[in-house]
Formats: structure tokens, C-alpha cells, sequence
């Protein structure tokens, strides 16, 4: 049987919220099978459970916000990212305050910090949401054009092609296909940077927002270049990134997709709005599990490797 999968202990971890540029406290627990992936708000006099799901996501302006009441927690989606990438189907993530630290800017330091409570299996049989036939939503015209698509594949794997007129970006690779079967996640996808311009920052900290971002958890350009000392991580390190954005956008549909995700200039909005059309049509997916983790598509049953 491909079994679903928890952490063996728990583990903790402090950082600063990219936007509220709030300490925050992280606790990521063991939780039994089937409960699926909760956020608890441990800060407030009675702590909330926010399970995550497509309805649960009330914001994608600059991240994923999920919500339960008037309860939030912002920026899931680089934790959510590394769940995917290592096939973690249930936890409880307590936190402190309403935004996920930012850390390093990947998903890198979530790898690690799961990697390193161990990762276990469980008595019972991981869930798919198998595509059966191609969804997809669309914005725009002409150059303005945005669009995510699901398509039927017996595995998991995305291509995303990014369109931003800055010479620092376009000098980089703008499209990228990553396949679970072939790729490992820790390696070629988890190090890429969330990135932002010096132009934006000072609007957005005139709002408020990305008060906890700098140079060591942002690739940070001005008109021109990256001002990072230490350049890039991947020569394609923007649309790698896009690529990890989606993979936790994605799976905050609580379970594991098999299919062929496509994007064109698609975002946390876009990618939430993919999920929701997918659950408005039942007929384009089923739920499956493999019996025999030798059926299972390749890059699903193997655990995966320590760094």
C-alpha cells in the first residue's frame, strides 16, 4: 500500500513574517491519518484550527491567505510547497501570529525542518485526485493574457512560463518543466527565492506590507540588476520559483494531484481559481489509491532523501 505520511517527532522554528515583519513561532506536529494538513493560531486566548482547502483561501494579493472566521494566516504557501514536495498528507502546524515566517525566502528551510522530525508512515492509503479530463481557467487578452491549466497525467508535473520585461528576469530562463517522477524537489526546486523590485518594496512598505523582507529572504532587483551579492541559486531562479508557489497553491486542495499543471503568467489568484473550477466539475477528476506502491506513478513512493 502507498501509505500516507506524518512527521516521526515535532519540530519548531522562528522567523519573522515576510509582509508584517512579526516574530512568529512555528511548531509542526505529528497528526493521525486522514486529518490532513491544520494551521492552529496557538496566540489567541482560544487557539483556531484553519483546515486548509480552496475554500479556505480568502487573499491572494501578494501570497495564499487562508481563513476560518475572521481567524488568518497569510503566506502558506513555501510551507505548503514542501509538504508537496515530500508527500506529507497530515500535520498540525501551530503558529503565534497570522503570517508564516519567511526564512530563507524558499522552501529549503521547511525541507530541512521536516526532513529533520523524520518523516512517517502511516496505517493508511494516501489519497490522489486523479485529473480525468483537462480543466483550466483564463484572464485577459492579447499581452495581457493569463491562464493555469490541469491536464490528465498518470503522475505529477508542471510547466510554467514567466513574461516580465525586466533585463534582470528576461536574461534568465523564463520557462521550466518539472516532473516528480524524474526531478527530486529538495534539489531542484525547493532553493528558489520568492523576489520582489526596489520600486515595489518602497510602495509596499509605504502600505504596510513586505516589512520583513530584505536581501538574506528576497532576490531583490532595481530597474537594471539583481542586487543580491551572492547572484542567483539556479540560473532560472524566477520561474522555479513560480513553479514552488504553485506546488503549494496546489496543495491546498488537501490532497495530492495526479496530473499536468500548465501556466502562463499565472499567480496565487489564478492557481486558486484552477482549484475551484476543478471542484466544480466532479466529473473531471476521482479520488485514488494505490494498493501496491509498484502501480504508484514514479516519485511518489519512494520517501524522500535527506539533504
Amino acid at each position: 500500500m502507498l501509505a500516507q505520511r506524518t512527521l516521526k517527532s515535532l519540530t519548531q522554528a522562528v522567523g519573522v513574517g515576510l509582509h508584517s515583519g512579526q516574530r512568529v513561532e512555528l511548531t509542526l506536529r505529528p497528526a493521525p491519518p486522514d486529518s490532513g494538513i491544520v494551521f492552529r493560531r496557538v496566540d489567541l486566548p482560544q487557539p483556531v484550527d484553519i483546515v486548509i482547502s480552496p475554500e479556505a483561501v480568502t487573499d491572494t494579493r501578494l501570497a495564499s491567505t487562508i481563513s476560518s472566521g475572521s481567524t488568518k494566516v497569510l503566506t502558506v504557501e513555501h510551507l505548503m510547497s514542501a509538504c508537496a514536495g515530500l508527500g506529507i498528507d497530515n500535520l498540525v502546524i501551530d503558529i503565534t501570529a497570522e503570517e508564516v515566517p519567511i526564512l530563507d525566502g524558499s522552501a529549503s528551510s521547511f525541507v530541512f525542518l521536516l526532513q529533520s522530525a523524520g518523516i512517517a508512515l502511516q496505517a493508511a492509503p494516501k489519497r490522489f485526485v486523479r485529473i480525468l479530463k483537462p480543466v483550466e481557467v483564463r484572464e485577459g487578452e492579447g499581452a495581457n493574457v493569463k491562464w493555469a491549466r490541469l491536464s490528465p497525467y498518470e503522475g505529477y508535473k508542471l510547466s510554467f512560463e514567466i513574461d516580465f520585461d525586466h533585463p534582470a528576469v528576461d536574461s534568465t530562463g523564463q520557462r521550466v518543466e518539472f516532473d516528480m517522477g524524474s526531478g527530486a524537489y529538495s534539489r531542484d526546486i525547493a532553493r528558489a527565492r520568492t523576489f520582489g523590485f526596489t520600486k515595489d518594496v518602497e510602495m509596499m512598505r509605504a502600505n504596510g506590507l513586505a516589512l520583513g523582507g530584505g536581501l538574506d529572504n528576497a532576490i531583490v532587483m532595481d530597474d537594471y540588476k539583481v542586487l543580491n551579492s551572492e547572484g542567483l541559486r539556479y540560473n532560472d531562479e524566477f520561474v522555479k520559483h513560480k513553479i514552488l508557489d504553485a506546488m503549494g497553491d496546489l496543495y491546498l486542495l488537501g490532497k495530492p494531484l495526479l496530473a499536468a499543471y500548465s501556466a502562463f503568467r499565472s499567480g496565487h489568484a489564478m492557481n486558486n481559481k484552477l482549484l475551484r473550477e476543478l471542484l466544480a466539475h466532479p466529473d473531471a477528476y476521482e479520488i485514488v489509491t494505490f494498493d501496491d506502491e509498484k502501480n504508484a506513478p514514479k516519485g511518489f513512493a519512494t520517501l524522500a532523501r535527506a539533504w
